[in-house]
């Protein structure tokens, strides 16, 4: 399982996330989990709600943005907060053993569960609103991937 830090030294009105995780579905869940946890106490969110939540984009920084405006979309549209996930990413380039057309796009396919927000039952954190672009980024490193990200809260 991956971790994440939230980062008080880089935006003082937002929320700035560093995820790391051994790949890129450990990374998307483990976004997925930081987001959740930046809104409400998950432990207080019954899963009620199971689904799958397919995307593309055209670069992996991108993926990760539009990742976290669904799971954002989610709790604005349905009050839902996603609390577990099982992500597959395919980011054609990363692997060099895999061969992949030039220009191709990244994919995510998630099975998300989560529940509504129960204003007797759940506890609130912060509002967050939409990612950002300002420091984003996904990255390979020696252990595995990281990211950057900046919520607007």
């Amino acid at each position: 399982m991956g971790r994440y830090a939230v980062r008080d030294d880089v935006a003082v009105a937002d929320c700035a996330l560093e995820i790391e995780a051994c790949d890129l579905g450990d990374l998307f869940e483990t976004a997925a989990r930081a987001v959740s946890e930046l809104m409400v106490d998950p432990a207080t969110v019954a899963p009620a709600v199971r689904r799958e939540i397919a995307l593309t984009a055209p670069a992996l920084d991108l993926l990760l943005f539009d990742w976290i405006a669904e799971l954002l979309f989610l709790k604005d549209s349905e009050q839902l907060i996603v609390t577990e996930t099982s992500a597959a990413v395919e980011a054609p380039g990363t692997d060099p053993a895999a061969a992949s057309p030039a220009g191709a796009p990244c994919r995510l396919i998630a099975r998300v569960a989560g529940g509504p927000i129960d204003r007797e039952q759940t506890t609130l954190r912060a509002d967050a609103k939409a990612p950002t672009l300002y420091r984003l980024a996904v990255e390979p490193t020696a252990d595995g991937w990281r990211a950057s990200v900046v919520i607007d809260i």
